[in-house]
């Protein structure tokens, strides 16, 4: 009986014999007529033991062509959970329209000897004494109601860019580690990874071009690159939108969970969310994984203690008057906007894709008045939600100066993220 996974880059399904032997070799197939490039394949420990047999928790993953000569894929381990045993393997391949092609999983001693480009990283670092940034954290914690750094008092915040960074070989983002709690956009011109260096030094401004890239983003009191709100229902009478931020956000803590060489992934807890006007709390965890190749992120948010009729928002800064647009296909809606809106003056198109199936709404916030202010937002019903947001800037790649290519390219990405290659076995 021939078996499927279908992998659609975050998530798997998985259908398969419990009965089936252990094999150990599986079949790739790009069943579209358009070349993928950088696609990301995630299986986890219990989907590789399909192929592979039980698995001692110190064995790895090595995988390579059968009967063909080269160096195995190169493969990266991730420990989830931190206790010590990797969860899932990540790849990363590049088949051509209609390839299909047979793959080794074999158990090892240790993951394959492969010199690796690191492509995608996380970082959180603290100030020292000294006024030099410390080593990069597994976890770190602010208290409630953080305040943002005085640049006028201090040259350099007290996080490294104000806050937890992660980039791949194309883009970067941040956030603001404090009560802003907003997410910000690092363009780039190179694939190096450069946010371990990036506002070390105050001479050397990031707000202005750099041989690397720079800060092309303007927040205000936006959403910015994808922050998230709620929409509360009958708060003192009315519905309200409540930015993840201020004195009421509580405690935060970041959480490290995996460091490239191809992906990477951390975790933002707000554990302590009180929402003015009501009793209790709500919760609220969102991981993001950024990976190679790519102008986004991927963002899993859970929300735990709302209430009824409550959801959970996200946007896009629009401090220029640009006008929302959409790319809709049948699995895949798009918003988004393009046009002279980076710091640099240049063109910047910026998008939040989502999955038909999270029925998620777009709008518009008002431009006074309100807790959040200059937003396209998303709204997606229930306690979760998924969604990527893309930076494209012109810097990067000049493709992204014309918003036909700007939007091609965003149709190029609603059909990869609805067709992804498929592994049978």
């Amino acid at each position: 009986m021939k078996n499927l996974i279908r992998y659609s880059t975050g998530i798997i399904a998985l259908a398969i014999t419990a009965c089936s032997a252990p094999r150990q070799s599986l079949q790739l197939t790009n069943a579209t007529d358009q070349d993928k490039k950088d696609e990301l394949i995630v299986l986890t420990r219990a989907q590789v033991q399909r192929f592979t047999g039980k698995l001692s928790p110190e064995k790895y993953i090595i995988i390579t062509r059968p009967g063909q000569a080269g160096p195995p894929v190169l493969v990266q381990h991730d420990d989830l959970d931190h206790d010590g045993v990797w969860d899932e393997i990540a790849f990363m391949l590049s088949p051509a329209a209609g390839e299909k092609n047979e793959w080794k999983l074999q158990p090892s001693d240790a993951p394959a000897t492969i010199k690796a480009v690191v492509r995608a990283h996380v970082r959180q670092k603290r100030k020292l004494s000294d006024g030099t940034f410390g080593p990069d954290l597994q976890t770190d914690s602010i208290p409630a109601g953080q305040q943002p750094t005085d640049f006028t008092k201090e040259k350099l915040p007290p996080f490294l860019t104000e806050g937890p960074a992660w980039e791949n070989d194309k883009v970067g983002f941040r956030f603001y580690f404090d009560g802003r709690n907003c997410k910000d956009i690092w363009g780039k011109t190179t694939p190096r990874m450069v946010l371990d260096e990036v506002g070390t030094n105050p001479a050397n401004s990031y707000h202005h071009l750099s041989d690397w890239g720079m800060d092309i983003l303007k927040v205000g009191k936006s959403l910015g690159a994808g922050a998230l709100a709620v929409h509360l229902s009958n708060v003192n009478g009315r519905d309200t939108l409540l930015r993840l931020g201020g004195l009421s956000m509580g405690p935060v803590k970041y959480e490290k969970v995996a460091d490239g060489p191809l992906r990477a992934i951390f975790r933002m807890h707000y554990p302590a969310w009180q929402v003015p006007g009501r009793t209790g709390t709500m919760s609220l965890t969102e991981e993001i994984h950024i990976w190679a190749g790519q102008y986004f992120y991927e963002s899993r948010v859970t929300l735990n203690g709302a209430r009824e009729g409550d959801e959970l928002v996200t946007g896009i800064v629009n401090l220029y008057d640009l006008p929302a647009k959409r790319v809709d296909t049948p699995d895949v809606s798009v918003l988004y906007t393009f046009g002279r809106q980076s710091e640099n003056n240049d063109k910047l198109g910026l998008a939040i894709l989502v999955g038909k199936g999270t029925a998620a709404d777009f709008g518009v916030t008002p431009n006074a008045g309100s807790d959040v202010l200059n937003t396209y937002t998303v709204k997606f019903p229930g306690n979760k939600a998924v969604f990527r947001f893309y930076a494209a800037w012109e810097k990067s790649d000049a493709r992204f100066g014309n918003e036909q290519s700007f939007t091609d390219f965003l149709k190029t990405e609603a059909f990869n993220f609805s067709r992804p290659v498929s592994i049978n076995r």
